[in-house]
């Protein structure tokens, strides 16, 4: 039995550094590890700031998923305030939260995964009249010509593989690529409308937003919306299914875990209800959501603190040298379970909670469609699936809430800023499960935690050497070519990374990092 160590470095082809590096045996990986090689200290620059500087700056700390974690803060401020956001500020965060879904889930599809399956070489058999397709055509053409190394580049050099193989299915992919692009400009504009600018918005504020709400900007708001749900049901879905039709092999490969936590995302009143419910699904059975159960361990992590922390009481100081530690992550956990966060997690907890029958039958007709059953959602490209049909039954809903705004009516309820408080906000963000966690102590931020889906996704062991998801996943993967690992990437990037999220740094030592926001 010959065992070989293949190294991905990196891996991500967006926000951040990734190093995945496996061990096969057989032509399959029996051992696997997830290396963040990043370090930050965004949390460092909050001590001792006013608490309302958390929402613009926090947002810092992604910029292709900004939205969430200054709406997580601006929650944790609500819940450390104790105020409750106006009804049409609730709206509008929901609007822009769900904006941000379109502008992440379209860009990860087109922009980051379908580059896996896709033969981009197929644009050079292009025929037909299409200016854009053609513009691509000859770029790529002229750059092979001429023998240039960054050829083609983003799109080459690449992994040889067993892409599709059909060149007119690659080429309307390649169209689909394209448009995807506009699309994503469309939900940024969305995001500008009642966000005053992306990324980082700057209308987020407790007790709501500081939005001025205008008849003007609702019809602006929902008529690219209008736009953007005929793109999804017209070409996401299709497009998704139909690569999904290709590869039924990865509804097998990248299972993972099989746990999933919610905290469920997008109130529907100040009550607690939610859009997409919460829930914990851990060994067959559906348990709710209790926040005070999650923890993060720090063994195998580059932090030489406390393991087992509740995220507000988390300390972290960072050991570059700790021995046995491969990664600048974390390892979350929830009641020392391992956990899957995500569109998958969302999808396998709305479904077995029963509250979202037009989801559920939903995912069970794109199921029987592809001759498959629930379990097999469970996947590399069950994550494919159930990012795709999240975001057809959210638009829907965004679709409703915009009718619900109403100009003559506040945005935002009055506060006041507590000399000493602590509060938490949590948010289904487009890559899972986003919690903020805030102390207040004479008025100003004394602690500040994040605990974000990539570092639930791809942190590493815990205390107890249980792997965490993404190394699960990659458990059992076949690899045909180790000097082509392709199956490596499409498993992970079946889970959307975001390493610039994930090693954002939980309160490191003053010492060795020092910034000033200017």
């Amino acid at each position: 039995m010959v065992k070989q160590i293949i190294t991905v470095d990196p891996l991500t082809r967006i926000e951040g550094h990734l190093k995945i590096k496996v061990e096969v045996e057989n032509g399959v990986v029996t051992n696997a590890f997830s290396c963040g090689e990043m370090f930050r200290g965004w949390e460092i620059i909050l001590r001792d700031r006013s608490p309302l500087d958390a929402p613009p700056i926090v947002q810092r700390i992604c910029g292709v998923c900004p939205m969430p974690h200054g709406i997580a803060s601006v929650i944790a401020l609500d819940n450390a305030f104790n105020v409750e956001p106006a009804e049409n500020g609730r709206i509008i965060r929901n609007l822009l939260l769900g904006a941000e879904y379109v502008h992440s889930h379209i860009l990860h599809f087109y922009h980051l995964a379908a580059l896996d399956y896709v033969d981009i070489t197929a644009i050079l058999n292009y025929k037909g009249l299409d200016p854009k397709l053609n513009k691509i055509k000859d770029w790529v053409k002229s750059d092979i010509d001429a023998g240039l190394s960054s050829a083609g580049a983003p799109f080459l050099p690449r992994y040889e593989g067993d892409y599709i193989k059909d060149t007119d299915v690659n080429i309307s992919a390649i169209a689909s690529y394209v448009k995807a692009l506009e699309i994503r400009r469309k939900a940024h504009e969305m995001l500008a409308i009642f966000g005053g600018k992306v990324p980082h918005c700057q209308t987020l504020f407790p007790g709501g937003v500081s939005t001025i709400l205008t008849l003007d900007r609702i019809i602006a708001f929902k008529s690219r919306l209008s736009e953007i749900r005929s793109f999804i049901n017209n070409v996401y879905l299709p497009d998704v299914v139909g690569v999904a039709s290709l590869y039924p092999d990865y509804f097998k490969i990248g299972k993972g875990v099989g746990n999933f936590l919610s905290y469920g995302g997008f109130p529907l009143d100040n009550d607690g209800t939610t859009f997409f419910p919460s829930g914990v699904f851990i060994s067959g059975s559906l348990k709710d959501l209790n926040p005070k159960l999650v923890a993060e361990f720090v063994k195998f992590s580059k932090y030489s603190s406390g393991s087992g922390l509740y995220p507000l009481n988390g300390q972290t100081t960072p050991d570059a040298k700790k021995d046995g530690a491969y990664s600048w992550l974390k390892a979350p956990r929830y009641e020392n379970n391992v956990v899957e966060v995500g569109p998958l997690a969302r999808a396998v907890v709305s479904y077995f909670k029963g509250s979202m029958p037009e989801y559920k039958n939903l995912i069970d007709n794109v199921l029987s469609n592809l001759n498959l059953k629930p379990q097999d959602l469970v996947s590399t490209m069950g994550r494919h699936a159930a990012r795709a049909l999240e975001l057809k039954v959210l638009t829907d809903k965004m679709d409703e809430w915009v009718d619900q705004l109403d100009p003559n009516k506040p945005v935002h309820n009055k506060f006041n800023i507590p000399k000493t408080s602590e509060g938490f906000g949590l948010v289904e963000a487009g890559r899972g499960s986003l919690g903020h966690w805030i102390s207040i102590d004479n008025w100003r931020i004394k602690n500040y935690q994040a605990v974000v889906p990539t570092t639930w996704n791809g942190g590493p062991r815990d205390d107890n050497g249980n792997m965490g998801p993404f190394e699960q996943a990659l458990i059992g993967t076949p690899i045909a070519d180790v000097n082509n690992p392709i199956e490596i990437g499409r498993v992970i990037r079946s889970f959307d990374p975001c390493l610039a999220c994930a090693v954002h740094i939980l309160n490191g030592d003053e010492k060795i990092l020092k910034f000033k926001i200017c």
